[in-house]
Formats: C-alpha cells, sequence, structure tokens
C-alpha cells in the first residue's frame, strides 16, 4: 500500500511539473480570462427568444450539477474540495450560495436521491442524508463506498441515477492512451446504500457526463476522445448504451473509425459500438442532459444539450460552448447552442455541466469564471 501511495505521489508531482509548462504554454498563448463576467455575458450568442444571466457567482471552480426534490442547486467543485447548495430564495432567477461540505478529495459528481445528496470523490461514494432540510447545518455524510480506484488522471467522478435506482460512476482511464483493466475506462454501477459494484459498460475513455433518455430510459454519455493524433482526429462522442455490457472501442478504436496507432492492431473497429454522433475533436464535451422542462419551445423537448469545456492542445482552439444534438428516429444531428466564451485564443469562461431547473431554465455551470448561468426563454 505505502508503495502504490509513492507511485501515485510521485506520478502527481511529475504531472504538476508538466502542468506548469502547459500554464506557461497557456499563459503565453493567451489562454486566461480577460473580461469579467457580466461583460463576456453580452459576447454569448443565443437563438432568438434565449437569454443569459448570472444565477450564482462566486463559487470556486463550479462543476458538476444535480437537482434537489425542493428545487435546490447542488453543485461540486474539485479545486476547492467543496459541495455548493444554491437556493434561489427570492424566485427572482438569482441564487443564493450555500458550503455544505469542505475538505472533500476532488468532489466532481453530485447526484440527488430519496431525499439524500451524493457526492463522488475519488475513491469514495459519500451520503449526506435529508440534507435539503438541513443546509445551514448540514450532516456529517455516511460512507457508502470507498472502493473505487485511485487514480491521478480522469480522476473526476461523474454520478447520476438511473430510472432502475442504480447509481452509475464514470471511471476514466488513469492515461491518455494505455490498456487498462476493469475497472478503469468504464461506467460502473451500484445500489443506492453502496452494495453491488458493478462495471455496466467498458471502452471508455472518460466520461464526465451522461444522463438517460425519457423514453427508452436507454443511457446517453459524453466521451473525450485521446490526445495527441492531431487536430481533427479523433472526434468526441456521444455514445448510447440500451443494456449493459457493451464495449465502445477504448483503446483500440476511436470514435468508431480512428484504428490506435498503438493499439489498433489488435481489433477491428467492427468489434465495438459506434458513437451515436461524432463531435468535433478535442472540444472535451462534459456534462450533458436531455431537455425535460416546458419552457423552452416544443422543438427542444426531450433534444440532447451539451457542455463543451473546451480545447487544450489543438493549435486552433475550440468549444467553450453550448451545442445541441437533435434526435430524430436513429438520426443524431450537432449544432450549436450558445457560443462566445472563446475569442480567438481568449476565454472568458469554460463551461462544465448543464442542468433543467425546476422552473424549465438550462444552468451552466463555469469552472473558469466561478458562476453558474441562467438560460431562460420568452
Amino acid at each position: 500500500m505505502a508503495v502504490s501511495r509513492a507511485r501515485y505521489v510521485l506520478a502527481g508531482l511529475l504531472l504538476a511539473l508538466v502542468g506548469l509548462g502547459a500554464i506557461s504554454l497557456w499563459h503565453r498563448a493567451g489562454y486566461y480570462p480577460t473580461l469579467p463576467v457580466s461583460e463576456s455575458l453580452d459576447r454569448i450568442e443565443l437563438p432568438a427568444g434565449f437569454h443569459i444571466e448570472v444565477y450564482a457567482e462566486g463559487i470556486s471552480a463550479a462543476r458538476s450539477m444535480t437537482l434537489g426534490a425542493k428545487g435546490t442547486v447542488f453543485v461540486g467543485s474539485t479545486r476547492a474540495g467543496k459541495v455548493y447548495a444554491l437556493v434561489d430564495r427570492r424566485h427572482q432567477g438569482h441564487a443564493d450560495v450555500i458550503t455544505i461540505a469542505r475538505g472533500l478529495d476532488k468532489p466532481n459528481g453530485v447526484a440527488f436521491h430519496d431525499g439524500a445528496l451524493y457526492v463522488a470523490e475519488v475513491t469514495r461514494i459519500l451520503r449526506y442524508d435529508g440534507i435539503e432540510d438541513r443546509l445551514d447545518n448540514p450532516p456529517k455524510p455516511a460512507v457508502i463506498n470507498s472502493s473505487l480506484p485511485e487514480q491521478y488522471d480522469h480522476e473526476n467522478r461523474f454520478i447520476g441515477f438511473g430510472p432502475d435506482g442504480w447509481l452509475y460512476i464514470g471511471v476514466g482511464a488513469p492515461c491518455n492512451i494505455c490498456e487498462p483493466k476493469d475497472p478503469f475506462a468504464t461506467i460502473m454501477r451500484m445500489h443506492s446504500d453502496g452494495s453491488g459494484l458493478e462495471v455496466f459498460a467498458r471502452g471508455i475513455r472518460n466520461t464526465v457526463g451522461f444522463d438517460w433518455q425519457p423514453q427508452s430510459k436507454d443511457l446517453w454519455f459524453t466521451e473525450n476522445g485521446r490526445d495527441l493524433l492531431g487536430d481533427d482526429i479523433p472526434p468526441d462522442e456521444l455514445n448510447r448504451a440500451s443494456r449493459a455490457g457493451m464495449n465502445f472501442g477504448y483503446p483500440y478504436c476511436h470514435g468508431g473509425f480512428v484504428k490506435d496507432p498503438e493499439f489498433g492492431q489488435k481489433h477491428a473497429c467492427s468489434e465495438f459500438t459506434p458513437p451515436a454522433l461524432k463531435l468535433p475533436a478535442h472540444v472535451a464535451s462534459l456534462g450533458m442532459r436531455f431537455y425535460t422542462g416546458e419552457m423552452f419551445p416544443p422543438a427542444y423537448r426531450n433534444q440532447i444539450f451539451i457542455a463543451e469545456h473546451g480545447s487544450w492542445n489543438r493549435s486552433t482552439p475550440i468549444g467553450d460552448r453550448i451545442s445541441l444534438a437533435k434526435i430524430n428516429g436513429d438520426k443524431v444531428t450537432y449544432e450549436i447552442f450558445a457560443e462566445g466564451w472563446q475569442v480567438g485564443r481568449r476565454r472568458s469562461g469554460r463551461p462544465v455541466d448543464v442542468l433543467v431547473a425546476s422552473d424549465g431554465a438550462l444552468l451552466v455551470s463555469d469552472d473558469q469564471a466561478g458562476v453558474v448561468y441562467r438560460i431562460s426563454y420568452k
């Protein structure tokens, strides 16, 4: 165990050194916020009739979100090690921010089920019972499972409860490209009490967003393609898992057609499930949700909004926007819904997750600007 921990720490130090170099390069390239949030919102382009505003601010590195039964929005923050609750007490489209947990290990994923908030750390799943009645005095969490793998790459867990009552958990590959064993590069699931942990789907490099189609109850999820194959390959993916046991190709095949130069000779792409939709390469597709509200026009109902966090390894930046995947039978099409956080090589924000609020508005978390936006329609 001590050896494993030492390797983990050493690898983390090496990544930190690499990260410092990357930050220096990003700084020279202009990848830093250049506009205050109030001004950057004026640059966001939306379809006619839609409006964007700040819903909550002062949230350190706002990441994944979930909605409580009483309308509370919960937000994880990996960088701050905190979980926040957003409450719009005045019902005016602007929420107060309450910190309900501190000192956690990269608490990215949050999910709500039967009155309890579930929070994903790197190796553990925590449960806060009766949380919406105790926002100002949160209970101590119960540790329902502590057997998730320790890793230093793609360690931000996304979680969500499916229609079957199981808690689903993304477990990314511990690398850019390698041939990992279970449970890496999978989506796992467990019962709400933490028992029965099992692999649901394999061959997934890294997913940080999934949701269930209202009609079919199938699981749809985003997947980040591997790096260092050039600007335009492989594509990011929007995938559909209609049953347990499906394999989506990593590390042998990317995007349904790109054979990996290192591992691709071991398997044909035809052996794996292709993506439902190929997304542009390196957009870093993260959170996604089916739109189930009633505020937006009917054409948006049951379609998928995707948060694109933006590229870091592309000569011409791409992403930093909200896209829309439209489903029509077996055909899925792609279009841009909201953009303007990126101007040339400058960024004023980076969308991470999307969430349908109680009133039907679309909430968007931004871990660079430290805010949650609210997109409404009139």
